[in-house]
């Protein structure tokens, strides 16, 4: 009987310390999101080129820039027109929760 009260407890335990994970994780990534959103800097694309080099349009001010990014160094590839860019507009569809992507995928299989 004891084996399975310690058994619940750690259970219990358990769980509760997922649930802070979450929120914690939840509360710090809305707090990065507002630091890092506010001036006048912004990644607005990053392309993969190799494990450690990239391509990223930024915006600075208003103007727009292309630039490589590797392990050490940044180098400037030029500046982009507003015009030239294809700016994605964020698609609620693109947003879905676990819960509703977990439904999708279950529907697809039933069929």
């Amino acid at each position: 009987m004891d084996s399975y009260l310690q058994l619940i407890s750690m259970l219990v335990i358990f769980v509760a310390v997922l649930v802070v994970t979450y929120f914690f994780t939840k509360w710090m990534a809305s707090y990065q999101k507002d630091k890092t959103s506010t001036g006048n800097i912004e990644v607005i694309e990053t392309a993969r080129i190799s494990a450690t080099k990239y391509i990223q349009i930024v915006r600075i001010g208003g103007k727009y820039v292309a630039i490589g990014v590797g392990k050490d160094e940044i180098t400037n590839l030029g500046e982009i027109s507003k015009e030239d860019l294809i700016i994605k507009e964020d698609n609620p569809e693109d947003n879905l929760s676990f819960k509703e992507i977990l439904e999708k995928i279950k529907g697809e299989k039933k069929k």
